[in-house]
């Protein structure tokens, strides 16, 4: 699994820096900022989804190497985003954890769109390689 995460890691850091700091935002906004608001439930929600994506994603380099099927490792934030909707109805944008919320609904829902054409991609091409 070290190897594995070596991987994952060399494989962001091949990326464009554009995608880096894409990727960098969502770290911040998913594993980061929560640690602030631990006391929230939204929070550690966000956390536990923002894990069990990191090792999906480890897993899956180790099974199939950086390939967009790492798309998948983000299954998590689908649920978590229907979620955090739900929370967000009761909370104030004008207060820093409100602001924090809607940014992540907003981010990861990008982030879900931006993972379907990279998983339906990855499959299309794995039927027909030579596209």
């Amino acid at each position: 699994m070290v190897q594995a995460f070596k991987d994952f890691m060399k494989g962001i850091m091949s990326l464009s820096l554009g995608w880096q700091v894409w990727l960098g935002l969502m770290m911040v906004l998913n594993m980061m900022i929560p640690l602030l608001f631990l006391s929230h439930l939204e929070a550690q929600v966000t956390l536990v989804a923002m894990m069990a994506g990191g090792m999906t994603g480890i897993v899956l380099v180790k099974i199939q190497g950086f390939t967009k099927l790492l798309g998948l490792m983000h299954i998590y934030w689908l649920p978590l985003v229907f979620f955090l909707v739900q929370r967000a109805e009761t909370v104030s944008t004008s207060e820093l954890f409100g602001m924090w919320l809607w940014s992540v609904i907003v981010v990861n829902s990008i982030s879900l769109i931006i993972d379907t054409v990279d998983v339906i991609t990855y499959f299309k091409h794995k039927q027909n390689p030579a596209h």
